[in-house]
């Protein structure tokens, strides 16, 4: 008798142990490079990376995290690595669509469902940010700005930032502040300053449009908030914040700052010339990004794209979006 217990056991244990196992689920990340920053903004590897370790503690999930280190063998090496692992889902960031069509095709041959972030991977759904609608409503910012602070005024307006860098993602973005500056009633022609993705460049190339505008309120979008804190210092060595007004792309810690750093947005800094940054909270992609995850691992369907939530972030709302404290 105690024998046929002590199979029973020894049958039900494995059982039992492979009923408790989490889900594993890999985080293969576009690089974990220190400083590079990434999607031509100012978040990095890193904030992405921290973003999904806080989320994934909600979930009862085994998440592994891997870094593709902006290389195509790393991502392909990272690929077969899940694959080892038996891993349940892949969430790929990587940006090379080659690579990622070989990562889709490992994939399926291994029977492993995906996310794509950013990027496609195969017929993966995939996550990524709204490059048009983020334009749109910085575009739209700033035009209402104008007619409510400035109306009948002479005014000029430029973006400023890598204007000529071929990504689709910078196209998309100028295409949306212009369609937002035309939906907000804006009908004057707009300059393109372009610093190369350099901001050390910003006050060559500010000084020569502020050049040609005076008597003028100067209305700026920028690419990233980079270029946005260095055309605030450009402006302020030209005399000229007093009549300017910046709306940026982003919202990365340099300007809504962490609990010890400087605040650009801050309701305690109302005079700023940045009147807010829209926000593509790369930072707090996994607290989307692994709800989806869960609805993939229940055996539920995915819209083939799903889009960041933009919002202008201003310091009336700034402390709702990133509390004072490091909350995130």
């Amino acid at each position: 008798m105690a024998t046929t217990l002590a199979s029973i056991g020894a049958a039900i244990a494995p059982a039992a142990a492979a009923q408790d196992r989490k889900p594993v689920v890999v985080l293969a990340n576009l690089t974990e490079e220190p400083g590079v920053r990434i999607e031509g903004l100012g978040f990095t590897g890193a904030d992405v990376r921290n973003g999904f370790q806080l989320a994934a503690r909600r979930y009862p999930i085994d998440l592994r995290l891997l870094d593709n280190g902006h290389d195509k063998a790393k991502a392909l090496a990272n690929v077969e690595a899940a694959i080892r692992d038996k891993a349940a889902l892949y969430i790929g960031y990587f940006d090379d669509p080659a690579t990622n069509a070989e990562i889709a095709r490992r994939l399926k041959g291994a029977g492993i469902p995906a996310i794509a972030i950013g990027q496609a991977i195969g017929d993966a759904p995939i996550y990524g940010a709204d490059n048009t609608g983020a334009g749109r409503i910085a575009g739209e910012a700033l035009g209402r700005f104008a007619a409510t602070m400035w109306s009948g005024l002479p005014a000029a307006y430029a973006i400023v930032g890598p204007v000529s860098d071929p990504a689709e993602r910078i196209k998309e973005r100028i295409a949306g502040i212009l369609g937002g500056l035309n939906q907000a009633g804006v009908a004057t022609s707009v300059a393109r300053l372009d610093t190369g993705g350099n901001p050390q460049q910003t006050e060559a190339v500010l000084g020569r449009f502020l050049s040609g505008q005076s008597g003028r309120k100067i209305l700026l979008a920028t690419l990233d908030d980079s270029t946005a804190l260095s055309t605030k210092a450009a402006l302020e060595a030209a005399g000229r914040l007093n009549d300017t007004a910046i709306v940026s792309l982003g919202c990365d810690r340099s300007v809504h700052g962490g609990m010890n750093d400087k605040k650009e947005i801050d309701p305690a800094n109302r005079a700023s010339v940045l009147i807010g940054s829209v926000g593509f909270y790369l930072d707090r992609y996994g607290y989307d990004v692994l709800p989806m995850a869960m609805k993939l691992l229940r055996g539920e369907a995915l819209p083939p794209r799903t889009a960041t939530t933009h919002r202008l972030i201003t310091s009336a709302n700034i402390f709702m979006e990133y509390p004072p404290a490091d909350m995130n």
